[in-house]
């Protein structure tokens, strides 16, 4: 059992910030250290387009970012809060979208799982 509650988005002007968060809870945390131990991400759907992953962690600490964010969106995780969190500058009318929170599980058991979206707009 696993349930990510994001948080965070808005209508925001071009050049604004906005900062996303993602909760995770729910009976699996219980078992061990999975949260820390999987990997998380954000991916965002924008109206008639396919989604796509904006930016993700490792547990190790890797990150990955699409080449349109990079410079101006930061991913970051607190193990110990269970949550993950969006950092995103700059913004541009382009990213407006549904941002989802992704945690990839591979202890015990391998699985995606997804919160329910967020609604990121960008004015011009």
């Amino acid at each position: 059992q696993v349930q990510l509650v994001e948080s965070g988005g808005g209508l925001v002007q071009a050049g604004g910030s906005l900062r996303l968060s993602c909760a995770a809870s729910g009976s699996i945390f219980s078992i061990g250290p999975i949260f820390s131990i999987s990997t998380m991400g954000w991916y965002r759907q924008a109206p008639g387009k396919q989604r796509e992953a904006v930016a993700s962690m490792s547990g190790g600490g890797r990150t990955n970012y699409t080449d349109s964010v990079k410079g101006r969106f930061t991913i970051a995780r607190d193990n110990a809060k269970r949550t993950v969190y969006l950092e995103m500058n700059n913004l541009r009318p382009e990213d407006t979208a549904v941002y989802f929170c992704n945690l990839r599980m591979f202890q015990p058991r391998r699985g995606d799982y997804w919160g329910q979206g967020t609604q990121v707009t960008v004015s011009s």
